[in-house]
């Protein structure tokens, strides 16, 4: 994966802090990748700077209400956040299988990554997992700050239907449906991060020509946050086609940038290990979080 082109600028393989000219927004890469990692121990996610802090309890739902923080051992401050949903069909799934490289990466950069368990079937069905989801976004506004975090450079991300949590988050912020008994927290985030997302209907139900209540397409607007969508071309289980056909939609609805990143010969799951692909990857959403905090008006 390299440059990615949005419909409002660039993001470029420039070295150096984020730099903007004549509209174009360059923001720094590595300059090599992991490959002793890629090639020779790819399951291998730990890093001897960055501290994960596992099984905090965000809700009452016992071990399916237990986040996990990943931060740098020297404590950073005033660091952005990004919250992470697993996948799983909504019927399985963990908070620390998928994305690791990515959170361990971006950790290790000095960002506060927190990863979370949220209840399954048969324990809920919708709206019950977005509920969870939400009052992971709550107890980050609240608690975040204690591991050196600033909550209002809040991402959220999720790997398939975690992708669906974390769309549906970014597209119903404050929304009371999703927040019983917590109505007044504050769940608006700066941008989402979907990686081979599934955005039609709910698992189990038959489609219908009308988006029901679990669809993100039921909540397109233009006040939508800034989205970097990547899917891969063979994905068997979410297919390119549902990836292309929301893009396209958010697109035709939102004010703000939709960034898609397609990835030749992609499969589900592509960010269980470091590989050449998913280590692209994280390159790319590094760089798109770069250039949203770096944009005019972004939080600081």
């Amino acid at each position: 994966m390299g440059p990615v082109a949005t419909r409002r600028g660039e993001l470029g393989p420039s070295l150096g802090r984020p730099t903007s000219c004549g509209g174009v927004v360059h923001v720094p890469l590595r300059r090599h990748r992991p490959w002793a990692r890629i090639l020779l121990l790819p399951g291998l996610m730990r890093r001897r700077d960055v501290q994960r802090i596992p099984n905090i309890r965000y809700g009452d739902a016992g071990r399916r209400n237990l986040l996990d923080i990943y931060r740098r051992r020297d404590t950073p401050q005033h660091a952005p956040v990004l919250i992470y949903f697993h996948g799983g069909g909504y019927t399985s799934g963990a908070k620390n299988r998928e994305a690791r490289p990515l959170l361990y990466r971006l950790a290790g950069q000095g960002w506060v990554c927190i990863s979370a368990n949220y209840r399954l079937r048969p324990q809920t069905t919708f709206p019950g997992h977005q509920i969870d989801a939400k009052k992971v976004i709550a107890w980050v506004r609240e608690h975040s700050p204690e591991y050196g975090a600033d909550p209002s450079r809040l991402f959220v991300a999720g790997s398939s239907a975690g992708s669906n949590l974390a769309a549906l988050c970014a597209l119903t912020p404050n929304d009371p449906l999703f927040q019983p008994g917590f109505e007044l927290a504050d769940t608006t985030v700066t941008a989402v991060i979907c990686l081979y997302g599934y955005y039609g209907h709910f698992f189990g139900e038959e489609p219908d020509a009308t988006p029901s209540p679990n669809q993100p397409y039921a909540y397109l607007n233009p006040g939508a946050p800034p989205f970097l969508i990547a899917h891969g071309t063979k994905d068997a289980l979410a297919t390119v086609e549902g990836a292309r056909n929301f893009v396209d939609r958010l697109r035709r609805v939102s004010d703000s940038t939709v960034v898609y990143a397609e990835l030749s010969g992609g499969q589900h799951s592509f960010d269980l290990f470091h590989s050449p692909r998913f280590e692209a990857v994280v390159d790319g959403v590094e760089a798109f979080a770069a250039w949203v905090l770096a944009a005019p008006g972004a939080p600081r």
